[in-house]
Parts: structure tokens; C-alpha cells; sequence
């Protein structure tokens, strides 16, 4: 096999992908019945179908790409150099975007909720003094606080573990358990076995200690995102798994497909007997796994090929990931007196998010101070093409 069919730059365009249905889905949350920031006049269940499309798989894809890229990184950094690589890239952005870019989504939060009649400079002083008065019905907003980069944070935590589990048993270790697992996932073992155990997770923990974004008592989206970012490490140099799963695409898209159909009803029905929560728990990761190994098989078979957009987008989607809520949150609440239809408001927001968020990353890229801030590497290395995510073995 030559080396560019094992370039795994799918994986690249996944990503992009992904952080991009971000924009869309978080503008979708302005007009859903579920909690958010701010919420449009104009909310209701109309979408929320669609948005179910994406819920159960899409942060779960975005740690199996995760956990690839640092598999590869690993192989090119020693343990300490990858930490600080790690932490670089995604501790900086984190604690910059705590301190300078999130605080506009709890302001704009506290201002239609709770009516703050405050500055936004008020509100920054009570922001850095961990300020918890905000309250309502029994519930406190947390200051400071990390809202959507709860993503970057638990990433961070992921890749400091991973090298911690390097150092203790070893790179020989770390390919031995690849072996292992790429022999069990085979055949329909691949869909099965994760399911079961995703499965098993979501019937045990989802109700006694599922607290997303909260990082310390999160332990069932831990034990299930964690799981899905080291199957990621392991299966990134196996060839044959990513062969499997475009072999395996048609029927991954079908099984995800009819799983949110599930969804959507289980949802839209009253009264059901909670003795059958866990098969439709069951079902719903059904969705969220199939439905990653569809992506993985459809973007393997389109999507495996290198482009200038590749390399442009490559860079450009941390940043706009950074920057894209809080546009989201800011241009929805002050466009909100024009009292556009809800259609018209929600391309307004897209647009808009989409071209900004672009405008800072061609701005940042430009200043090297501010590169660090948003994740980006030094000039010199933006100017050269970034490695593809490839297949090392």
C-alpha cells in the first residue's frame, strides 16, 4: 500500500466539518424549548428533531478525532514535549477565552434571565470574583466559567491522562492493547461491542452523576467520551478498522438513522414506563457510535484527499470554534428588537457568525502575539502545509 492511501486526511475534513456543524447547531439552540443562554421569542420544538440529527454523536466524534491526532503526536513527541505541546495548544486557548472571550454569553444570560440591569464592566467584577448570586430556581450560574470550551478543557484532561498512562506502561504496552482491541473490533463486532458497553455506561451513570461541562462530578460523560478518545489513540494506526468502517457505512448510516427516528418519538411520546429507559438508552447509543462510524466510512471513501482548502481550514477551525458562540450569543440578543422571522434571523446569525468568525482568524493569524491565544503555532510553521492525520503503522 502507498503512503497516501494510508493518509488518513478524512480525519481532517471530519474535523472541520464537525466544528463547523457547531455554528449551526448552537444557533439552533436559540430557537429550541431546551435551556441556553439566551433564547429567541420565536422558540419552540419545531427543530429540535433536526437538532436530535447531530446530539447524540457529534462531541463523541470530535474525541475519537481527538484522540487520533494525538497518537500520531505522540509518535513524534517524547512525553514531556508532548504535554507541553498539548497544554500549549489547549490550556492557553482555554484560559484566554475564560478570561476575554466567553464572559459576553453569561452577561447577555443574566441580562435576559434575571433582568441585570448592570454594566457590562459590573458584571466583569463580579465575573473575576467568582461571583454565584446569580440565581434561578434553586439554580446559580458559576463565575468564572467556560461554557462551549467545556470541549477544550476535557480534552486537555484526556491527553494529560494519555500521557500519563504513556509513561507508565510504555509505548511496547500501548501497541500491545492496539493489537488487542483492533482484533475485537472486527465484523459486526466493531458495532456491538461499543455499543455494549456505551450501552452498559449510559444505563448505570446518566442519572447519578451526569454533569456535562462540570469536569469534577462528571464522571458518566468521562467514562463514555474518554472511552471514545482512547479508542481513537489505539485505532489510529490500524488500517484495517478504518477499512471496516467503509465497508460498513451503508449499514451504520442505516442503524443511526433509524435510532434517532426512535429518538424523535421516544421524545415526543408522554407517559412511557421507565422500565423501558434502558433499551431506549441502548438505542440512543446505538446512534451515537453507528452514526461515527458512518462519518468515518463516508468521509474515508469522499472525503480521503488533500487541498489547499484542507490546509486553510485546518488552521482556521480552532479559532472560529473559539469565537463562534459567543458571536452566536451577542448578535442574536441585539439584532433581537428588528423582530426578523425566525428563518431570515437564523441565516442573519449564520452568516454572520460564519464571516466574523473568519474575520478574527484572519486577523489573529496575522499577530503573532495572539496566535498562542487561539491555538495557532508560530508563522513559520502556519506557512507550511500541516501534516495530515496519517496512518503510522
Amino acid at each position: 500500500m502507498n503512503q497516501s492511501s494510508q493518509r488518513l486526511y478524512f480525519l481532517d475534513w471530519i474535523r472541520i466539518c464537525a466544528f463547523f456543524l457547531l455554528i449551526l447547531y448552537h444557533t439552533g439552540m436559540y430557537y429550541v424549548t431546551w435551556d441556553w443562554h439566551v433564547k429567541s421569542p420565536f422558540a419552540s420544538d419545531a427543530i429540535e428533531p433536526l437538532m436530535m440529527l447531530s446530539s447524540p454523536w457529534r462531541l463523541s466524534l470530535l474525541f475519537l478525532v481527538g484522540g487520533v491526532a494525538s497518537a500520531f503526536l505522540m509518535k513524534k513527541l517524547a512525553g514531556g514535549a508532548f504535554l507541553r505541546e498539548r497544554s500549549k495548544r489547549l490550556l492557553l486557548p482555554l484560559l484566554f477565552g475564560m478570561a476575554f472571550i466567553v464572559p459576553p454569553q453569561p452577561y447577555y444570560e443574566v441580562v435576559e434571565k434575571l433582568n441585570y440591569a448592570g454594566s457590562y464592566g459590573d458584571f466583569m467584577g463580579l465575573y473575576f470574583k467568582a461571583y454565584h448570586g446569580f440565581c434561578k430556581d434553586g439554580k446559580c450560574l458559576d463565575l468564572p466559567t467556560w461554557n462551549h470550551l467545556w470541549f477544550v478543557a476535557y480534552l486537555w484532561v484526556y491527553t494529560m491522562v494519555l500521557g500519563f498512562i504513556a509513561a507508565v506502561f510504555g509505548a511496547q504496552r500501548l501497541a500491545r492493547a492496539s493489537e488487542w482491541l483492533d482484533r475485537r473490533l472486527r465484523g459486526w463486532k466493531m458495532i456491538v461491542l461499543p455499543v455494549l458497553f456505551l450501552a452498559a455506561v449510559r444505563i448505570t451513570l446518566k442519572d447519578v452523576s451526569s454533569n456535562n461541562g462540570g469536569l469534577v462530578h462528571d464522571w458518566f460523560n468521562h467514562l463514555s467520551y474518554f472511552s471514545i478518545f482512547l479508542c481513537g489513540v489505539l485505532m489510529a494506526s490500524r488500517q484495517r478498522f478504518w477499512e471496516e468502517a467503509e465497508a460498513r457505512r451503508f449499514a451504520t448510516l442505516g442503524i443511526a438513522l433509524s435510532c434517532w427516528a426512535t429518538i424523535v418519538i421516544v421524545n415526543s411520546t408522554p407517559g412511557i414506563p421507565d422500565a423501558w429507559f434502558p433499551l431506549f438508552r441502548t438505542v440512543y447509543v446505538s446512534c451515537q457510535w453507528c452514526a461515527i462510524l458512518a462519518v468515518c466510512g463516508f468521509g474515508r471513501r469522499h472525503l480521503n484527499f488533500d487541498s489547499a482548502k484542507r490546509r486553510y481550514l485546518t488552521q482556521a477551525v480552532f479559532p472560529v470554534y473559539i469565537a463562534h458562540q459567543t458571536l452566536i450569543v451577542v448578535i442574536a440578543h441585539n439584532i433581537k428588537p428588528a423582530g426578523l422571522a425566525p428563518a431570515v434571523e437564523g441565516l442573519i446569525l449564520v452568516v454572520l457568525t460564519l464571516t466574523l468568525s473568519f474575520g478574527i482568524f484572519e486577523a489573529v493569524r496575522r499577530v503573532p502575539l495572539l496566535r498562542p491565544f487561539f491555538g495557532l503555532g508560530k508563522e513559520s510553521a502556519a506557512q507550511a502545509a500541516p501534516a495530515p492525520l496519517q496512518n503510522a503503522a
